[in-house]
């Protein structure tokens, strides 16, 4: 198992124990400053009602995405999460 299986695990029991389902959850990124990437997170979080906020750090080479969102269960969660590594090029999940 790689590091990220065991990552989105340990998360889904993480989610599973912590919260009543559906419930609003709070996603964090840090992307290379890029409009792009930046809206292409946004893209795949659109029409879900998402309240998103980004911040530039202070050199202005990065940018925070704060995605607060309610999801159905841990594992529409998770899907987002791989979806996001898999489409926008130098993203950190936090």
């Amino acid at each position: 198992m790689n590091d990220s299986e065991e990552f989105y695990k340990k998360l889904r029991a993480q989610l599973a124990d912590t919260a009543l389902w559906p419930t609003a959850y709070l996603y964090k990124f840090i992307v290379p400053t890029d409009d792009s990437k930046i809206r292409e997170i946004e893209h795949i979080f659109d029409n879900l009602g998402a309240v998103i906020s980004t911040k530039q750090s202070k050199n202005g080479k990065y940018t925070s995405v704060s995605i607060n969102v309610r999801m159905k269960n841990p594992d529409s969660v998770i899907l987002k999460y791989k979806e996001v590594a898999s489409k926008v090029e130098g993203v950190i999940s936090l």
